[in-house]
């Protein structure tokens, strides 16, 4: 029925009393830690204790170490799962048709939030990168305007866990499926039906059509996964 009692490491000790503090509303984005030599007097514990409990809350992303000013709380976390998400894919020997299994699943219900949620003015953002996209006609370019577009997307599902996410597996993307988005772009008929599909999500998110945007998202996905596992 019981397990066995383990000594908890002294910072990690530490660690739970910051995470308390934050969720107690006691420290919020932003604010500064205490020096470590008041964490050492407070605490009452090593400084050795109190670095290594500040080098894990680094290493996840929960806080940020300033140069001559001190330790931080993060103010921004939308890139904190993309270092740890990358050490998991690398160690677990994942291949890349699983982000793309990821991306399908989470942009597809991310499209249906934006529908819904979506601000005018998002809007006119994502019909200012639809008229960038008809412009264009180098890849690389075309590439950074989709990219941008999906991350709008993403912003306007108003979740901030959904965008973190996003954020990571775009980046997992980059490192693991490199130029697969350009290569699409080789076929010059490619970029027709790319700007159509965009179009299409367009749409769907303007009439606020939540089961719309998701059919779009997914024909959309479906297509450029087809070229992204080749």
């Amino acid at each position: 029925m019981f397990n066995p009692v383990k000594n908890t490491k002294v910072y990690e000790q530490v660690i739970y009393q910051i995470k308390d503090m934050i969720n107690k509303g006691v420290l919020k984005k932003g604010d500064k830690l205490p020096s470590e030599r008041d964490m050492v007097e407070s605490l009452q514990v090593s400084r050795t204790s109190i670095r290594e409990a500040l080098r894990s809350l680094e290493i996840i992303g929960l806080i940020e170490s300033k140069q001559g000013e001190g330790n931080f709380i993060r103010s921004s976390f939308e890139n904190s799962l993309i270092e740890p998400l990358s050490i998991m894919f690398m160690l677990q020997d994942s291949n890349p048709g699983e982000i793309l299994e990821l991306r399908k699943i989470i942009e597809k219900e991310t499209a249906g939030l934006a529908a819904e949620r979506i601000t005018e003015e998002e809007l006119k953002e994502l019909e200012l990168l639809m008229g960038k996209f008809k412009e264009l006609v180098e890849g690389e370019q075309m590439v950074s305007v989709d990219r941008e577009f999906h991350y709008k997307i993403a912003q306007a599902s108003k979740n901030f866990l959904i965008l973190s996410i996003f954020n990571a597996i775009s980046s997992l993307m980059e490192s693991f499926i490199k130029d697969a988005r350009k290569n699409i772009l080789i076929k010059e008929e490619n970029k027709e039906i790319l700007y159509k599909q965009h179009e299409n999500i367009y749409k769907a998110l303007l009439n606020k059509n939540p089961q719309q945007a998701m059919k779009a998202m997914i024909e959309h996905l479906d297509f450029t996964n087809e070229y992204m596992t080749r």
